[in-house]
């Protein structure tokens, strides 16, 4: 017997279930409807069901989630999110469980802050925020360009460009990430392993670019992460401050992790 079509009220209802477990560990609904370019009132009405969006409103959250239109249909947490990307028949032997799931105590949920040499600014840094966070098994980071990076690239500079995210794998002494914008043809490779601290709380390793070898700009850098749990305070301070800046801003620790007056190798 064929299923029944679900009435309107129910795919809003749906959709709305769904969109409050996608915004759940945002930091806030006004940066979430800001980010995704949504008036705040018409986003709460779309999550209290009450409303639903245009088609072109829709796949906009959509690729800001990395979920696809089932969201009218099923549980968000039934359909998973980027589900199976590195799976298959054919890759099975080789991104085994093992690789893909990478352990809390190895690589904690929550808020980094990281530092590396600038790439367009060789005589300056950049330090950002990144949020990990596990969804189906799998880690995953994300992150946001500094508007002023981009726009020396001649890239838009709004939020849904400068967003990155990127799939963190398990390694035998650290961890690695595959990294990209949205819709992006370029990506970053990211190695990180820990270091012994006194709060263990830091990693350190390097950032590779998928850009063409040039004489004048390099595609490799020292990069640290530093683990900052439930610092409410330090993550907005991360958050603020993120962007380009001179190697005395950084952290002590930051500069002598990033050792950067030794050549890379």
């Amino acid at each position: 017997m064929p299923s029944l079509t679900p009435t309107p009220a129910q795919l809003r209802n749906m959709f709305g279930e769904n969109l409050r477990f996608l915004a759940r560990d945002y930091p806030s609904i006004s940066a979430l409807s800001r980010d995704l370019g949504i008036n705040r009132t018409q986003f709460n009405r779309y999550l209290s069901g009450e409303s639903f969006p245009r088609p072109d409103v829709l796949s906009r959250i959509c690729d800001f989630f990395s979920v696809d239109a089932r969201v009218l249909l099923e549980p968000v947490a039934e359909i998973g999110m980027d589900a199976g990307r590195i799976s298959g028949t054919y890759m099975k032997d080789f991104m085994v469980d093992s690789v893909q799931t990478v352990p809390e105590d190895m690589f904690p949920s929550g808020f980094y802050l990281f530092s590396r040499r600038s790439f367009v600014k060789q005589n300056e840094f950049v330090r950002g925020l990144v949020q990990v966070r596990r969804d189906d098994g799998k880690t995953y980071l994300r992150g946001y360009e500094p508007r002023i990076a981009l726009a020396m690239q001649g890239i838009p500079a709004d939020p849904s460009a400068r967003e990155y995210r990127g799939l963190v794998m398990r390694l035998e002494d650290g961890v690695a990430a595959t990294v990209m914008r949205r819709h992006g043809m370029t990506a970053s490779f990211n190695y990180l392993s820990r270091v012994n601290s006194f709060e263990n709380n830091y990693w350190v390793g390097y950032v590779a670019r998928t850009v063409r070898e040039t004489s004048s700009a390099p595609r490799m850098a020292r990069l640290v992460y530093e683990h900052l749990g439930q610092n409410r305070s330090r993550i907005m301070q991360a958050a603020r401050e993120g962007g380009f800046c001179s190697l005395e801003e950084l952290l002590p620790f930051h500069q002598r992790l990033l050792q950067p007056n030794d050549i890379f190798r």
